[in-house]
């Protein structure tokens, strides 16, 4: 029987976490399954996810997680602690999306996107690394877009938190890798989940109005993005991810992406920065080191 391992998801009430949180724990995962206001509004949400525990017989718990509340998230974080005494792999999955024109996007809508998509993330890291590093061994995996890769039309916004994440998990790669870590990025295309469905969009009318034809950019763009792909194959990204032996897992893992301009820009990058962190003499500093 292979080792038990603890992974919290953030943002499963539907979507991308839902199904990853069911994935991994039908594969020998302690699952902790992240859910905003789970005695409210999505109560019904954690009741089905503990039914389908109860029935599959599966370790795969809902918890209270706000991961835009610092109290929150220190809660979520102490109580898997309590229970399972560790935190083995961390899915920052929990995320808002926003369309239309850039300029029609309100800084306060731009503030949210930023604080869910960016902020949160930080959060989430800066309060689970502490308990990964004395171990020596860690997994963050944070699920991305290939908006934050290219840049597409009509959803700018979305695609500059996106592009601020990669930036930023990057980072963490190479900082956390000497210490056993490895912090990894998975990159969806289109999807059928519902962060695209409740998608926000651009507060002021009055500008897009002013655009045009030009308005007509965000819908275009959503109409040729094609077929909705299934959010299983996320999921299952996600799990070989885990299942990957520590230091061998790719910095990005692309999934449903149209065309393979996203993968080559991908391996065009990844030799540039080995050069620059080569440069700057951080080669040995960021070296892989297992437990």
């Amino acid at each position: 029987m292979p080792t038990e391992k603890v992974a919290l998801i953030t943002g499963c009430s539907t979507g991308f976490g839902r199904v990853m949180a069911e994935t991994l724990a039908r594969h020998k995962c302690r699952v902790f399954a992240g859910v905003r206001d789970i005695k409210g509004r999505n109560s019904e949400k954690a009741r089905e996810v503990r039914e389908l525990a109860a029935k599959e017989s599966l370790a795969l718990s809902p918890i209270e997680l706000d991961v835009t509340d610092d109290t929150s998230v220190d809660s979520a974080i102490a109580e898997v602690i309590r229970a399972a005494g560790q935190i083995d792999v961390l899915v920052n999955n929990a995320g808002l999306t926003v369309r239309g024109l850039a300029e029609a996007v309100t800084v306060e809508q731009m503030r949210r996107i930023f604080e869910t998509n960016v902020f949160a993330v930080q959060r989430m890291n800066r309060a689970v690394l502490p308990h990964m590093r004395k171990r020596n061994s860690g997994l963050l995996i944070h699920i991305s877009s290939q908006a934050g890769r290219i840049v597409l039309p009509g959803l700018g916004t979305y695609g500059a938190s996106k592009a601020a994440l990669e930036s930023l998990v990057e980072s963490y790669h190479y900082e956390l890798a000497a210490q056993g870590i490895d912090a990894v990025l998975v990159q969806p295309g289109a999807f059928a989940t519902a962060i695209g469905q409740n998608a926000d969009k651009a507060a002021d009318e009055k500008v897009e109005d002013a655009y045009g034809p030009g308005k007509e950019i965000t819908m275009t763009m959503m109409g040729n993005l094609g077929k909705r792909r299934d959010p299983q194959e996320v999921a299952d990204a996600v799990l070989k991810l885990v299942e990957t032996p520590a230091g061998k897992r790719p910095l990005r893992t692309g999934v449903g992406v149209n065309g393979d301009f996203v993968g080559e820009l991908n391996d065009f990058t990844d030799k540039i920065q080995v050069t620059v962190v080569d440069l700057f003499g951080l080669k040995d500093l960021t070296k892989f080191k297992s437990r």
